[in-house]
Order: C-alpha cells, then sequence, then structure tokens
C-alpha cells in the first residue's frame, strides 16, 4: 500500500480570512512571536501504488485544489502502514 498526501493552501498573494483569524487569536490568548499563519487543507489518500504522478498531479489540479487561488505539494509515502 502506497500513501499519498496532498496540502493544499492559499497562494500568498491570496488573502487568508481564516489565517489572520486564528493570528489574531494567538495573541489574544498570550502566544506571541507568530509571524504569519496560513491555513489549507490536507488530504491522506491510501493507494494500491499504482497510481501514477501524472494521475495524482490531475486529481489535485482539478479536484483538490483551486489552481487560481491555491497551490498544492504532493508527497508520496510508500510501503504506508
Amino acid at each position: 500500500m502506497a500513501r499519498v498526501i496532498v496540502n493544499v493552501m492559499p497562494k500568498k498573494e491570496i488573502l487568508d480570512p481564516q489565517g489572520q483569524a486564528v493570528h489574531r487569536a494567538l495573541g489574544r490568548i498570550g502566544i506571541d512571536g507568530i509571524g504569519d499563519v496560513r491555513q489549507g487543507k490536507r488530504f491522506v489518500i491510501d493507494t494500491d501504488g499504482s497510481v501514477t504522478d501524472a494521475e495524482l498531479e490531475k486529481m489535485a489540479s482539478t479536484l483538490l485544489a483551486n489552481t487560481v487561488i491555491e497551490e498544492f505539494e504532493i508527497i508520496r509515502e510508500e510501503n504506508a502502514q
């Protein structure tokens, strides 16, 4: 079995109101020293190992991320339990 992680984040130039809200809340609870917070999505996908890199790219770019405002990263974890 192979596990695939797809991390989806807003592009740096896109406003991230959820990340900003978390950043403000950190100050309210007394946590300082945080420069920025960005909030995204993480998908954990278990495969049989036969899914190609091209198929993963297609899945991420057409289904998991809105590539106009988001970027994604694909990580393969071979031999996932």
